[in-house]
């Protein structure tokens, strides 16, 4: 008995072609989101908006603006632990950005959703 296979699926030489064609478009894609990911700045508050982080697409940390109210050389715990927020916050928000963007192009490759790919 013979399988029979999908229109689309097997295909020989020219569906793989298209295959490879259509992969290479993808990762040109990829590298150009990436470079326009990377480039994007953020800007997140933290402790009603004593602290904002300034952050790039590459979680690297660009600049610190820090409220003289919120600064008590008696209690030096709560500005830490409101740094700590606003960075673990500012890696949150580049994550989840690149996350859905990429997502917008690998979602849904041929039919086949690869979750985790990026």
């Amino acid at each position: 008995m013979k399988a029979r296979l999908p229109q689309g699926v097997g295909g020989g030489p020219q569906n793989m072609q298209g295959m490879i064609r259509q992969a290479q478009k993808m990762q040109e894609q990829i590298a150009e989101l990436q470079e326009e990911l990377d480039a994007r700045e953020y800007e997140i508050n933290a402790g009603g908006g004593v602290v904002t982080v300034k952050i790039n697409g590459k979680k690297e940390i660009k600049s610190i603006d820090i409220k003289p109210e919120i600064v008590d050389p008696d209690d030096i715990e709560t500005l830490s632990d409101i740094l700590v927020a606003a960075f673990n916050e500012a890696i949150k928000k580049v994550d989840e950005t690149n996350s859905a963007e990429m997502e917008k192009i690998t979602g849904n490759i041929g039919g086949m959703g690869i979750p985790g790919l990026f």
